[in-house]
């Protein structure tokens, strides 16, 4: 009988029996095997293969002891050896897939898990792995694979927070060159752009590099200009990177070496290292998995150490951790009525020839429930909680950052998805948000490489025998702030000054070359200039570069040097002071246009007030007051200029075009004034007496030295320019550049020309005089207001009368209207009263004697 018919017959059964079991007992009913085969696949000499062999065993065995987990079904695992071979590893799956095996532990590597997925898609294989950190692998394309340990898109999420911690901006990758290496890296260079930094130079190492092919890798690292290094690789490789940086002489100070937990699970399972390996990562920077301390933890760490003389890493943990989970599955999913059987997968059976026996090869029918319950479990294990979120990952993802110092490491601090960085355990920081947020300490103290406490900063000049190509305006005029020799092409002044007083402070070598922009006819644009940092011609600016906000959209500036902002020059004209001096700045013909306009403006806002605005409202006389007080009031109010027509700006270049133009003045072909930036103007007007500066700074900038976008050194620089405002240098470079005392004995000479009190005489004439009638016209009224509440008082002529009188009127005068004014209205109430009542009496007095009367007729 053909075997497809048999297979057919076999599947046929199975329905049947599985829907006469359905129909009887309206349920599903699961029988459980006595034996559950599972496998792994591991690379058995490599460092993580050795232990994670042994914890495999361990944890099928701690399973299988216990009856309550699996209730009498036993797991068998079969351990299979890849020997670092891709094929192998490809082979040892597709053996693995001939067993009736329901799940595969492994494989090691990320690359092979790559491969391994389609398989496992194809046959519903669940296909579990501790190692594989690859982000790419959560992807919908591989449904099939889970990963029961935290993905790489943490660690280096991690990584990216210490950088952005010490404020480093740019980085070097180095990383083995596969699919575990390569998106890594990329995930690395996500987290850091989204932080505002970046990988500044990749360095790619081949898989199973010799020493020599590193040796080529890292000289080019050596001659980049960060000294930042992430390192991403394979314990195996790890080592032998060091050792290669060790002879480029790559460890010391100045470096910053931080590695992914490649280097930490070396340290674990390698303790106690050789002090010749411990040497080669003095000061490095690593990433650990947090587990929490636990009963169960210490348990197994005790009965670790009599199974084996390796040390205990977090890989060992989770490989443990594994077999729970596959085993909690397992149970559920009997429980759920979960039946192992396999069926034949019809793709194959359609390929052609016998080369490859493919008979063997089944799809596990309850794969796709298995491996929903895998997903669906929740424990405790000996990494902590083990619980799936909706992209498959695993909860709660955190690290410890541990330096290694002297003969061991020492934790620094903690990193976790929910908070971050933090001295604090991660279960703890948010029970604790006030003791983390009261400090900025996110880390405790780094020994870095070379023993040094203070931070690295991250970076040096390129050691690459290459100097800096720095571009200097060519002026024509105030060479005082940098000038070219015309003897040589050297140049000097103020700026020039700065930038290498500045320079020798830098704790590093920077070769640099000036080179001159200009024709040295005209004064070139400075705009122009920093351009071409933009095109690669110049590796920065010197000179008198204004910083504006256009300009810092093309180069990253220094801290200002030089205080700088555009102010106002004209000549200083000597007239004569009079009592009417202050009208002077309006002709007669406009102080009446001005005072007729805002008249106007005040009508017309009456009229346009009058209805909706009760200040507008009332007697007449009271809306004429309003309107007089909000047109004066307009007039002397504070009102901004509104700019200079273009035609009426002439370009001057030359301090000397500036004395001719303003003294010829405008009705001469010269000019009113001259506009021009403060530093060069106190320079022009430290000769030249005859002028000054009127009015404020229109702007506010200063001048600062331009650098690429993003560049260390503009940052480098701003300090080295502070140290020099600091130590007293900067202004000692300033007195000697433009410091000058020629109208020092002129300063007198001008005092005379200064508005003085005679200026304003007819000033406080007006006022005065306007103060005078407005007390007059009060006391006035106030002494007719007075005589009208006390007549009496008023008409007395007596001296006792008079010296009463007076103190009354005094007592009037303090007190408020609104006062008297009630007063006032209370007296006439009372008096109105009076009168009522007197009438009354008299109507009675009539009554009564009416009455009388009409009694005696009778």
């Amino acid at each position: 009988m053909p075997k497809n018919l048999v297979w057919a017959l076999l599947l046929l059964v199975v329905d049947f029996n599985g829907c006469f079991t359905e129909g009887l007992n309206n349920t599903s009913v699961s029988t459980r095997p006595d034996v559950v085969n599972i496998a792994s696949i591991l690379t058995f000499n490599s460092i993580i293969g050795k232990v994670a062999k042994i914890a495999l065993q361990a944890a099928c065995e701690d399973v299988n002891s216990d009856p309550t987990i699996l209730k009498g079904t036993k797991l068998q695992i079969t351990l299979h050896d890849s020997n670092f071979s891709a094929f192998m590893n490809i082979m040892e799956a597709l053996k693995v897939m001939e067993t009736d095996t329901v799940a595969l532990i492994g494989p090691q590597s990320s690359v092979l898990a790559h491969v391994i997925s389609h398989v496992a898609n194809e046959l519903h294989v669940p296909l579990l792995s501790f190692t594989a950190t690859d982000p790419t692998l959560n992807s919908l394309q591989y449904p099939f694979f889970v990963r029961t340990t935290h993905s790489d898109l943490y660690q280096m999420a991690a990584i990216a927070d210490i950088i952005k911690y010490y404020e480093w901006r740019k980085v070097t990758s180095i990383y083995i060159d596969d699919d575990h290496g390569r998106n890594g890296i990329i995930s690395l260079g996500d987290q850091l752009a989204s932080r505002g930094c970046e990988i500044s130079h990749k360095a790619p190492i081949k898989p199973l590099a010799t020493k020599t092919d590193i040796s080529d890798v890292l000289v080019q690292v050596a001659l980049m200009e960060s000294r930042i290094l992430v390192v991403h690789t394979y314990p195996q490789y790890g080592l032998d990177i060091l050792e290669v940086a060790r002879n480029l002489d790559m460890l010391g100070s100045g470096y910053v070496w931080i590695t992914t937990n490649w280097l930490s699970t070396v340290i674990d399972i390698s303790s106690p290292l050789p002090s010749k390996t411990i040497d080669l990562m003095q000061g490095f920077i690593t990433l650990k998995t947090y587990t929490k301390d636990s009963k169960l933890t210490r348990k197994f760490a005790s009965e670790w150490r009599n199974m084996t003389n390796y040390g205990l890493s977090t890989f060992c943990l989770f490989a443990y951790d594994t077999v729970w989970l596959l085993a909690h599955a397992l149970d559920s999913f009997f429980d759920k009525g979960g039946n192992i059987s396999f069926s034949k997968d019809p793709k194959l059976q359609a390929l052609p020839g016998e080369m490859l026996n493919f008979d063997s090869l089944s799809i596990f029918n309850g794969g796709k429930l298995l491996l929903q319950e895998i997903l669906n479990v929740k424990m405790k294990g000996l990494t902590g909680a083990i619980e799936f979120s909706s992209d498959k990952n695993l909860v709660f993802p955190a690290f410890e950052v541990i330096n290694v110092i002297g003969t061991g490491v020492r934790r620094i601090g903690y990193w976790s998805n929910s908070s971050g960085l933090s001295t604090i355990t991660p279960e703890k920081v948010n029970t604790k948000p006030s003791d983390q947020s009261s400090s900025s300490e996110l880390l405790h103290t780094v020994i870095w490489p070379g023993q040094i406490i203070q931070k690295p900063r991250g970076w040096v000049f390129p050691d690459s025998g290459k100097q800096l190509k720095i571009g200097v305006p060519n002026r024509v005029s105030f060479q005082e702030f940098v000038g070219q020799s015309k003897d040589s092409d050297s140049f000097k002044g103020h700026c020039i000054d700065v930038f290498t007083s500045a320079v020798n402070l830098l704790p590093y070598a920077v070769p640099y070359k000036f080179h001159s922009y200009g024709d040295g006819v005209k004064n070139p644009s400075n705009t122009e200039l920093l351009t071409l940092i933009n095109s690669g011609v110049y590796d920065a600016v010197v000179g008198d570069i204004a910083i504006t906000t256009n300009r810092t959209r093309i180069a990253d500036f220094t801290q200002p040097f030089v205080e700088s902002g555009l102010v106002v020059v004209v000549p200083v004209r000597r007239s004569s002071s009079s009592t009417w001096a202050f009208l002077k700045p309006f002709s007669p013909l406009m102080w009446s246009v001005s005072g007729i306009f805002f008249l106007f403006v005040g009508a017309v806002v009456w009229i346009l007030e009058h209805r909706v605005n009760d200040e507008f409202r009332g007697p007449p006389k009271k809306q004429l007051v309003t309107v007089l007080w909000f047109s004066f009031s307009t007039l002397f109010s504070s009102h901004r200029e509104l700019g200079i027509n273009s035609d009426r700006l002439i370009p001057l270049s030359l301090p000397e075009d500036y004395e001719k133009a303003l003294k010829d003045g405008p009705h001469n072909g010269g000019v009113a004034a001259v506009v021009d930036e403060r530093a060069y103007i106190e320079l022009f007007l430290s000769s030249r007496c005859e002028f000054s500066i009127v009015g404020q700074e229109f702007t506010k900038n200063g001048w600062g030295f331009a650098f690429p976008r993003d560049s260390p050194l503009a940052a480098d620089m701003s300090t080295a320019i502070l140290k020099l405002s600091e130590n007293g240098d900067l202004q000692r470079i300033h007195d000697k550049w433009l410091l000058r005392s020629a109208c020092s004995s002129q300063g007198t000479q001008f005092e005379v020309d200064k508005l003085e009190l005679t200026s304003f005489k007819g000033l406080f004439l007006i006022c005065g005089l306007a103060c005078f009638l407005a007390l007059l016209i009060y006391f006035v009224l106030t002494i007719r207001q007075f005589t009208k509440h006390y007549p009496t008082l008023a008409e007395s002529t007596g001296r006792s009368v008079r010296s009463g009188s007076l103190q009354t009127f005094f007592s009037f005068v303090d007190k408020k209207e609104e006062t008297i004014r009630t007063r006032s209205k209370r007296k006439y109430s009372e008096g109105s009263s009076s009168m009522m009542n007197g009438d009354d009496a008299s109507i009675d007095n009539y009554s009564n004697k009416r009455d009388m009367s009409l009694n005696a007729s009778k």
